[in-house]
């Protein structure tokens, strides 16, 4: 599947500026897509050098948390849940605590650590694979739950609109939260459909009843207070969980009497192997990404859609904000740079920009968590992953026009 989706991303761009040229008589068109490839590359090596650094210094923290103990802990208590979604883990398996801590990560808007956990998940899981070049059931599962983005903090989207002036930063929290909630329950649905997964167990009803009266509760609580509050709040959770989380986990080391420097070098040394294996990955990817993007093919899409919301009689409002929803599968950078695009020529309040802040929070890099997660482990043929994890893109995306018009008018 990824080697017809890259291909079918040159040959779409190779359509797309061949019209560009012979009908539109744009001959600059080549120039830019060989410029979009030389700096595509150059990006790849850029977030290697990022992902380099972040991989090492967590990684070699999780090392530490899975030689006191802590991960087992984990798999222990999550064990009857993942027994019913991922019956081929076993109870126990220390791949269950990185799951956890993965979804726990990505939850609090924590990418730089939900990245190398989800990545120490990943491999753990390919351990209990017999066809190594071929993703799990398990696998598949873990990925999609991880690229529908469930985020109940998303602090950096708060960042941006700040930075864009903004009146009311946190104006799109609920609608983030409620579009990234749908996208993760359209994902697991997805899945389990394909797997014949039984979602009406009562453990997992459990669970997801759970989490759903937790979720309202929070939900409740922040309606209560005032936007800087929400924002006050959201900043200092998300920084208070993420150092906690090392402090717990060096003390966790302390007790069980491990040598925590030694178990960290030798973390930090393992990340720094998965690091050299994903660049190739990276450099495919972000380069077809960027001649999809330099031929015009992406504009001619919108113009297509905004054509036929009018034929529908549809509010096209929507449309302005379908740049992020058309590249954030493909690429993240590129995303936040849409989003941005929309706030200044909009202005960061106007409904383009509201739906757009909203859609890059509820939805994920799907191509590029495909590509370094499945890249980490040499796994090429990805199953049915793709086809359910852009069903949760969608449906974020769906949801999130929804939930603006809502909101929003």
């Amino acid at each position: 599947m990824l080697n017809a989706l890259w291909l079918g991303f040159f040959l779409i761009a190779a359509l797309a500026a061949g019209v560009q040229w012979l009908v539109l008589g744009d001959a600059e068109v080549f120039a830019r897509l060989i410029a979009s490839l030389f700096n595509m590359a150059e990006l790849s090596v850029q977030l290697m050098l990022l992902l380099f650094g972040t991989l090492t210094l967590w990684m070699g923290f999780l090392r530490i948390a899975e030689d006191a103990g802590l991960i087992r802990i984990l798999a222990r208590l999550l064990g009857p849940l993942f027994a019913r979604l991922m019956p081929g883990v076993p109870a126990g398996h220390p791949a269950l605590g990185l799951i956890t801590l993965n979804y726990a990560a990505n939850a609090l808007g924590l990418d730089n650590a939900a990245t190398p956990i989800g990545l120490r998940a990943m491999r753990a899981l390919q351990t209990l694979n017999p066809h190594p070049e071929t993703a799990t059931n398990a696998q598949i599962l873990f990925l999609v739950l991880n690229a529908s983005s469930l985020t109940l903090l998303p602090v950096t989207i708060f960042m941006y609109r700040v930075q864009q002036g903004a009146a009311d930063p946190t104006l799109v929290f609920l609608p983030i939260l409620l579009a990234t909630s749908a996208s993760t329950l359209a994902g697991l649905i997805s899945v389990a459909l394909m797997q014949r997964l039984r979602l009406l167990d009562p453990v997992v009803l459990a669970w997801v009843g759970g989490t759903a009266l937790v979720l309202g509760g929070f939900m409740a609580l922040l309606a209560s207070l005032s936007a800087a509050a929400v924002a006050a709040l959201s900043s200092l959770l998300g920084n208070l969980v993420l150092f906690g989380l090392l402090v717990i986990f060096l003390l966790a080391g302390l007790w069980r009497r491990i040598p925590v420097y030694e178990s960290f070098i030798a973390g930090a040394r393992e990340g720094f192997d998965v690091c050299k294996d994903l660049l190739p990955y990276l450099v495919a990817m972000l380069c077809a990404v960027g001649v999809l993007r330099a031929s015009g093919a992406l504009d001619g899409a919108l113009d297509a859609i905004r054509w036929l919301s009018q034929l529908a009689g549809l509010d096209t409002r929507f449309v302005d904000a379908l740049p992020t929803a058309l590249v954030k599968p493909f690429s993240g950078s590129a995303a936040r740079a849409m989003m941005i695009e929309t706030m200044q020529h909009f202005g960061p309040d106007s409904f383009p920009a509201l739906l757009a802040a909203t859609i890059q929070g509820s939805t994920e890099t799907t191509f590029y968590v495909l590509a370094v997660y499945f890249g980490a482990v040499g796994v090429q043929r990805v199953r049915h992953a793709i086809g359910c994890a852009l069903v949760a893109d969608l449906a974020g995306v769906l949801a999130a026009i929804g939930v603006c018009y809502w909101f929003f008018g």
